[in-house]
């Protein structure tokens, strides 16, 4: 029984990192930030530096001074401008197969894209949406820009 526990136990500690690897992998990180940038997750504000990383879920902003630049690990590039808000709402990648999902929103302000692996192998599992509407992304760059409702 002694034994039994312990296989069981080195199982279990063998694999509890490999899950908590995968909850914890990053989508991309930022590659260029100027001015005021900020990163929203799970509640707290953070500093949007050179470096940092950045996952599903998170909402990025920049200030009135500030853009930056963001490398996603599909090879996907994110470059937002002044005054923007947008969040990686959805991002999955398999680098061997390269097969994903990405959905990306954009509320305020200017994103430049320039799309990666994901919309080349699975361009339907990639979305871009505003306040106003959704597009979808065949293997492209270009550019988006959200002018704010005066009554938000």
């Amino acid at each position: 029984m002694v034994k039994a526990n312990w296989v069981v136990a080195a199982i279990f500690a063998f694999l509890t990192p490999s899950a908590m690897a995968d909850a914890d992998i990053a989508a991309g990180m930022i590659k260029v930030s100027k001015g005021q940038v900020s990163i929203l997750r799970a509640g707290v504000m953070l500093a949007g530096t050179v470096g940092a990383r950045v996952y599903a879920a998170d909402k990025i902003r920049t200030g009135a001074n500030g853009s930056v630049g963001i490398s996603l690990k599909d090879n996907t590039l994110l470059s937002a401008g002044p005054d923007s808000a947008i969040s990686l709402d959805k991002f999955t990648f398999n680098r061997s197969t390269h097969a994903g999902a990405m959905s990306v929103g954009i509320k305020r302000g200017t994103l430049s894209v320039a799309t990666g692996k994901i919309a080349k192998q699975t361009p339907e599992s990639v979305d871009f949406h505003t306040p106003s509407s959704i597009l979808g992304v065949r293997g492209t760059e270009f550019a988006i820009e959200v002018i704010a409702n005066e009554d938000e």
